[in-house]
């Protein structure tokens, strides 16, 4: 005869309870991820560098008006200048590239890929201390018989400031 903790319907709930603390960790950690921690209520969001010699001309201030566009409906932190600010976003777009990246029969290039990558830190002001400071890759593509490069850059932009927005505001 089996030991009482092995039985079928002890194992069964014993299953059960690991199922649901599993779960319920799972939302404890989504949960304190999900949110600015309370001293931190505003953001300053200098222009950002472009140090990628891509020549797009607005190629910085397209992605910083992008970003704080996004900070201003997300709402979680307040816009401020530096000198008021509780955080601040600093960036730099490292690299911008356009590449083929689907090569039709007859070795024609169908779709071209704008690739940005932009490195950011996030700094928390009141502590002085810096919270992260990592780089962010995105792209967009476009077809070049068409000449929609600025679409798939303005794509990309998005998707960067998306990706820092969401890096922001909850990775805590």
């Amino acid at each position: 005869m089996m030991p009482v903790l092995f039985q079928r319907k002890n194992l069964a709930s014993f299953i059960i309870a690991v199922v649901l603390l599993a779960n319920f960790s799972g939302c404890m950690y989504s949960f304190t991820g999900s949110s600015v921690p309370p001293h931190l209520k505003t953001i300053a969001i200098p222009l950002f560098e472009d140090q990628s010699g891509f020549g797009e001309p607005n190629l910085r201030e397209d992605l910083t008006k992008q970003l704080i566009n996004l900070f201003v409906n997300d709402n979680s932190l307040a816009l401020a200048d530096r000198s008021n600010a509780d955080s601040m976003l600093d960036g730099t777009v490292t690299s911008v590239s356009d590449a083929p990246s689907v090569i039709a029969p007859g070795e024609q290039v169908s779709t071209r890929r704008v690739t940005m990558t932009v490195h950011v830190t996030f700094q928390d002001l009141k502590l002085r201390k810096k919270v992260w400071d990592k780089n962010f890759t995105e792209w967009g593509e476009y077809d070049p018989s068409k000449d929609q490069r600025t679409v798939a850059l303005t794509d990309a932009i998005n998707k960067v400031a998306d990706d820092i927005l969401i890096e922001t505001v909850s990775g805590w």
